[in-house]
């Protein structure tokens, strides 16, 4: 819970809200402990991690794994705090959890997707070695009530970019 000042000022910056369908704008303090809360008490099949600094521990983003029902594909989100973009830490974040999803967890195969329009992520995406595969035609339904289109990437064992 003492990320939550730190996840409620990144949460601010209008472009989470505008990637991520399901972070709320605008963003409350409320809703960072929700967020935190929901991550501490995550059920066995998800994995979310604070991604920070590695000297100060300054939070710079979180990234979130998910187990399908039957444990062999995970799916992939993420996020980075304004400050932090640019640095490559989404793509570090990225590959460390598809290296642990793959080779500690076995999986075998791990997705994300991403708006259409959201070419950084797809960038990053595509950096770790994930392929796109395609769009998803009114995936997402976004707060204000539109439905978006999404575009899937996946990742399969030995298909991981160092």
């Amino acid at each position: 819970m003492d990320d939550v000042p730190a996840v409620y000022e990144a949460c601010q910056d209008p472009e989470i809200s505008r990637w991520i369908p399901f972070v709320p704008s605008p963003y409350t303090l409320e809703d960072a402990q929700t967020y935190i809360r929901g991550c501490v008490e995550s059920p066995d099949q998800r994995f979310p991690f604070a991604v920070v600094e590695p000297s100060g521990g300054a939070l710079l983003g979180s990234i979130d794994m998910g187990l399908n029902s039957h444990g062999y594909r995970g799916h992939i989100g993420y996020w980075v705090a304004a400050p932090a973009r640019g640095r490559g830490v989404a793509a570090r974040a990225l590959r460390l959890v598809s290296r642990w999803g793959l080779d500690d967890l076995e999986l075998e195969r791990l997705e994300l997707i991403t708006d259409p329009e959201n070419v950084a992520s797809q960038r990053v995406a595509e950096k770790v070695g994930y392929r796109r595969e395609g769009v998803l035609r009114a995936h997402l339904r976004h707060p204000d009530g539109r439905i978006r289109d999404s575009v899937m990437f996946s990742l399969l064992p030995g298909e991981l970019r160092e």
